[in-house]
Parts: structure tokens; C-alpha cells; sequence
């Protein structure tokens, strides 16, 4: 993979760096919050190569790339600034409650979730050796690693510090500051101490800062304001030393009179309700979360429990709603495996193995649901039923992590120490052979393997494949287009060719750009098969072409049919839902009845006048042949002049 190319191509589709507010990566996502989202090219972004798929959700433009994001957000950072003053920025329009909390707790929390499940691994590993006693826990190897593993959530609040200011537009540095006093052992030492603690006469309610989540975001939050308005009062000349000398002299015991009291009684408040929700029913509640987690995972609002479950470890030492996670991680890994050994596409087994191996050992399921289990629907439905049942028996038994690890095999040492760990591992179990053998023996539909032009020894593209090509269409009244019902994918013969082979059409493409799958065309009628078969190409220019030789036998401003001389008719519709232009921006060159040949000028389109009225001009290339037995083969995503073959048609 060539990350620096697709680096470059998404920061084109968001609309480019002047349109990207802030960007961010997790587990598997690159995180944009965009100025205006509509500047965005969903569709382009998708067909980037390396990027799994696009997801709308929290007030982000979530692009999945997975395992290997942080190799596509190093190759961002060369191009864009990835921080300062616009990391810190606000995007534009009005967003909810919900999507501006998602959108706070990711950006502050996803830059240290690779660390803190290193490190939380660390620690879950080495709870595995002491108890088999492979290594003395009194002995000064274990403290030394105990400390590496250890150290990170220790000084938690530090780095929190860091992500926190970055959000708010603070000086990261001052943030660290106010951070590290919170943490420093002489506070530690007022804290352990056991008597009463003053600051000029006022009394301080000492409570414990190491490993605290919430204290440290409310006081850099104060310093983003604090800063402002010492910017604004004290002179140029004196503010670079004067405002870091304010900010820290006064924050930090302004923070241990007020801000970290109220908010650890917060978080202390929030764990204990969480607690005693689940003790009135554990089974009920992992049940509801082991079934529900993937779906919260697909719109990104998982993150709204991260700050919870670490406060929860910070302030109780485990977290309980950890406990049926495993379950439904391994859910979906396992449906990934069956969907692995029962397909009979290519590509489609490619992509399920190693999504299957992230899902198992890392606890990382995004390639798995967006490449695999909720492409084919039935097997995601499937996992999330048995990560129902399993997180159900799970927390029944009161599992639950001691230590922040993404819910993996390589993890599961982390849920040793709380609760019945043997409920847990049946659980687990349990949920991985239910989604397998769901997913074997109820079966999802198979997509046919799709192929390039010229391509030897593969089947046809059909629905649904949208790493490849996909179908789609929309009846007269979406596209303004009457045509002929799409026939079924034709009938392959044993090892995937055709049985019969008549004649071969290719159509090339009618305009300049980047070919995409019809199943990321923007248009549900064009993507649900309805028309028929091909693929969409986002335009570069605003000239319109034959795609082969043949019969114009309609023709709009927006859309023209033209009929091959062995009976093959394609639709080429220029954007979507642009009847309702009723003309405007396009000049027709050709008549019904007008024989062409190809490359001949169909149309000009002016494509800014199109998409300044807020249509999308990504034109789809349609076989309409309802013939009953055919086969359409297109081309993958990539660019495309009038000289490439983009379908070829084989009857």
C-alpha cells in the first residue's frame, strides 16, 4: 500500500486542508471534523484504494482504513498540519449534544488508544505469568515491568493534558504543567498523608489525581479560557512568560480547591451508578451490550463509553462494562472465519482471513464488519446475537478488565482478577461457535467474484460487491430515464467462467475521471440493482462521449441511451437526481435516431454550475440489455480517460 498516495487522495475528497478542521485517528479510523461537510466526496473516498469504508457519524467524517491507520495518519501529518491552532479549531454548523460529546471524547482519547492498549496488554500478560508463577511478583524484573506497563495510566492526566489542549486551543506545555503538579509526589504525600490540608487558610479536599480522567479535561478547558483573556490584557512584551506564569500559579490551586473535588465526586458518582445498575441485573445489561457493541462500533459511539470505563479503573480498580465485550469482538471475528471457509469469491476470502485474525488477536473488528459481516448482513446480525448471549453469560459470572486492553485473545488475562473468569472464557467461547456455526449453516448471499476487463478465469460482478463493482439503476421517476428491467446475474459454470460466451461488448468510458463502484454512487435506486449493471465515474471534465459505437435511442439533457449493433444498450447518466435541473448546464450534441461512433460528443455538461446547485455529478454507465444471460465485467476503481474500457459485456 502506498500510503502517501492515499494520504494525498482523502485530504483531496474531504475538500482539502482548508476545509478540515481538525483530524485525529483511532483503532482504525482517520477522524475528520470538516468546515463544510458538504465538500466532501464520500463516493471518491471509498474508492480510494486502502480505505475500507466512510462513515458520517458524531459530528465526523470517519474514513476506515483500519490496521494500518497509523501509517496513513503519518503520511497525512507530511502534507497537512496536523496540529496547533487547527486541531483546536471548531467546524462549522450546528451539531447535537450527543455528536459534540462523541466528538470530544474521540478527539481527546483516540491518540493514546494504541498506547493504552500496548500498555494494558503489558499489564494483562504479566498478571498471566505471575499467576502461573512464571516469574516472581516480588522480584525486581517484575517491578521493572510492571512499571513499563504500568506508567502511562499511572501519569495518566499528563498525557490527557496534551490531547485535552490540543482540543481547546491551549498551550499543550502549561497543560502538562498544571498535570504533573496534580501527580507530584509531594501531593501525593498531602493526599496519604491523613491531615487536614490548607492553601492560605482555605481547606482542600484532597483527593487522588494518578490515573484520573476527568479532572485534568475540565482544567485544561479552564486554561484555554484563562489564556485567551491573559492574551488579551497583558502586553506582547511581557505575555510569552507571564500567561504560562498566571495559568499555572493560579490553575493549579484553583484546581485542588474546586475543579478536581467536584469532578472526582463526578466520576466517583458515575462509577458507583454504574455499579449498582449492574449488579440488578448483569446477565440483562451484557447481554444488551455484547449484542448492541458492534452497532455502536458502525456510527462511532462506542467512544462515549472509553472515558467511563477508564474512570472506572481509575476510581473502582476494574470496569464491569468491559466484561461482554470479549464476546462481542469475538462474535464477529468468528463469523468473519465461517463467511472465510463457506464463500466461494476471492476476493471476498482475501479480505475475511486476515479481518478475522485482527478481530481474534487485537480485539480490532472494523475490518471485519465493513469488509465482510455487515456487507453481507446476515452474518453481522448473526455475531451480534451470539455477542448477546455470550456477554450475557459473561457478566452474569461479574467479569470485568482490572486494566484498559482492547478485548482480544491476547487480552484475556486482563479479565483474570474480577469475577468468574471461567464464565467469562465459556462466554466467549460460546459466542464464538454460536456467530460460526450461525453463519455456516443459516448462509448469507454469496457474491459472485468480479473482475477487470480481460482478466482470465473469473466470474461476473454482481450486487452488493463494493470493493469490485456493484449494480444499481432507479426507475423513471429518480432518473428521469424509462429503461428495460435489469436481468439476474447470469449462470457461471464449474471453476467461475460462464457457461456460454456469444459476444464480447466493451463500453468505454464516456468521460474523464475516476471510475468508482456503483455501490458507493450516492443513489440507493442506483445501488439496489434496479436498472442493472456497471459502475459510476466521478468527472474531471464536462464532455460527455459515446461509450461504442451504436444508436442514440434517447436522450435528456442529463441522460442519453445508446444501443450497441449487437443489441447491447447502455444508460450514461450524468449526475444524480439531475432531472430536476430540467436542462440547466447541459447542451445536447445528438438526436434519437443518430447513429455514433465511439468517443463521438454526446453532451456538455457545466459541471460547477451542477454541483453550485448541490447535485452530484458522478455519472453512472448502465447495461440496460435485459436479455436473460449475460455477463458484465467492471473495471476497478481508479482513473479512467475516453479510452478506457470500463464495462465489458459478455453474452
Amino acid at each position: 500500500m502506498r500510503y502517501d498516495e492515499m494520504a494525498q487522495s482523502v485530504l483531496e475528497h474531504v475538500g482539502g486542508e482548508v476545509n478540515v478542521a481538525s483530524v485525529v485517528h483511532c483503532a482504525t479510523r482517520l477522524r475528520f471534523r470538516l468546515n463544510d461537510e458538504s465538500k466532501a466526496d464520500t463516493a471518491a473516498l471509498e474508492a480510494t484504494a486502502g480505505v475500507i469504508a466512510v462513515v458520517t457519524s458524531g459530528g465526523q467524517l470517519q474514513v476506515v482504513v483500519g490496521n494500518d491507520v497509523p501509517q496513513a495518519y503519518a503520511e497525512l501529518g507530511k502534507i497537512m498540519n496536523l496540529g496547533g491552532e487547527q486541531a483546536g479549531g471548531r467546524a462549522g454548523g450546528r451539531r447535537s449534544l450527543l455528536s459534540g460529546f462523541i466528538d470530544l471524547v474521540s478527539t481527546i482519547f483516540s491518540p493514546l488508544l494504541w498506547a493504552l492498549a500496548g500498555t494494558g496488554l503489558l499489564k494483562a500478560l504479566l498478571a498471566l505469568v505471575g499467576t502461573l508463577g512464571w516469574l516472581d511478583t516480588q522480584s525486581q524484573s517484575y517491578v521493572i515491568l510492571n512499571a513499563a506497563g504500568d506508567g502511562l495510566f499511572t501519569f495518566l492526566p499528563v498525557l490527557l493534558a496534551v490531547t485535552s489542549a490540543r482540543r481547546f486551543g491551549a498551550n499543550p506545555f502549561v497543560a502538562m504543567a498544571v498535570a504533573a503538579a496534580l501527580v507530584h509526589p509531594s501531593i501525593i504525600a498531602l493526599d496519604t498523608a491523613g491531615t487536614p490540608v490548607h492553601f492560605f487558610g482555605l481547606p482542600v479536599v484532597m483527593v487522588s489525581y494518578v490515573s484520573s480522567v476527568i479532572p485534568i479535561i475540565v482544567a485544561v478547558w479552564v486554561q484555554s479560557h484563562l489564556e485567551k483573556l491573559l492574551d488579551k490584557v497583558l502586553p506582547s512584551s511581557l505575555r510569552n512568560f507571564l500567561t504560562p506564569f498566571f495559568v499555572v500559579a493560579v490553575l493549579v490551586p484553583v484546581t485542588l480547591l474546586t475543579i478536581g473535588p467536584v469532578t472526582s465526586a463526578l466520576g466517583s458518582g458515575l462509577s458507583d451508578a454504574i455499579t449498582w445498575l449492574w449488579t440488578l441485573s448483569p446477565a440483562v445489561g451484557g447481554a444488551l451490550l455484547g449484542a448492541f457493541w458492534q452497532v455502536f462500533v458502525i456510527f462511532g459511539v462506542h467512544w462515549g463509553f472509553v472515558p467511563v470505563m477508564i474512570n472506572d479503573l481509575a476510581t473502582n480498580g476494574f470496569s464491569v462494562l468491559s466484561g461482554p465485550l470479549v464476546a462481542a469482538v469475538m462474535a464477529q471475528a468468528a463469523a468473519c472465519i465461517a463467511v472465510f471457509v463457506k464463500t466461494r469469491n476471492r476476493d471476498l476470502r482475501l479480505i475475511a482471513g486476515p479481518a478475522a485474525v485482527s478481530g481474534l488477536l487485537a480485539g480490532v473488528t472494523e475490518p471485519a464488519i465493513y469488509g465482510v459481516t455487515l456487507r453481507l448482513k446476515k452474518p453481522f446480525v448473526y455475531a451480534c446475537i451470539a455477542g448477546g448471549v455470550g456477554g450475557g453469560i459473561a457478566s452474569a459470572g461479574g467479569s470485568a478488565a482490572d486494566v484498559f486492553a482492547l478485548p482480544g485473545l491476547v487480552s484475556l488475562s486482563a479479565y483474570m482478577n474480577i469475577g468468574n473468569f471461567t464464565l467469562q472464557v465459556v462466554g466467549s467461547g460460546i459466542a464464538i461457535v454460536l456467530a460460526f456455526l450461525l453463519t455456516i449453516f443459516l448462509g448469507f448471499e454469496d457474491p459472485p467474484e468480479t473482475v477487470s476487463p480481460g482478466a482470465p478465469g473469473r466470474a461476473a460482478g454482481a450486487a452488493g460487491d463494493a470493493s469490485t463493482t456493484g449494480v444499481g439503476g432507479g426507475p423513471g421517476g429518480a432518473t428521469g430515464v424509462p429503461a428495460p428491467a435489469p436481468t439476474s446475474p447470469p449462470a457461471a459454470a464449474p471453476g467461475g467462467r460462464t457457461a456460454t460466451l456469444t459476444s464480447v461488448t466493451t463500453v468505454s468510458s464516456p468521460v474523464v475521471g475516476r471510475a468508482v463502484p456503483l455501490a458507493a454512487v450516492p443513489d440507493r435506486v442506483f445501488s439496489s440493482g434496479a436498472l442493472g449493471y456497471g459502475l459510476g465515474v466521478v468527472p474531471s471534465g464536462g464532455s460527455i462521449h459515446a461509450p461504442f459505437d451504436g444508436e442514440v435511442v434517447s436522450v435528456m439533457p442529463h441522460a442519453y441511451g445508446v444501443r450497441s449493433v449487437d443489441g447491447v444498450e447502455v444508460l450514461v447518466h450524468v449526475g444524480i437526481d439531475t432531472v430536476r435541473l430540467e436542462g440547466r448546464h447541459f447542451v445536447t450534441r445528438v438526436e434519437k435516431g443518430q447513429h455514433v461512433v465511439r468517443g463521438d460528443l454526446l453532451a456538455l455538461v457545466d459541471l460547477a454550475g451542477v454541483t453550485a446547485e448541490g447535485f452530484d455529478p458522478v455519472t453512472v454507465v448502465l447495461v440496460l440489455d435485459a436479455r436473460p444471460r449475460h455477463d458484465v465485467l467492471a473495471a476497478r476503481p481508479g482513473d479512467v480517460d475516453l479510452t478506457s474500457t470500463v464495462l465489458t459485456v459478455v453474452r
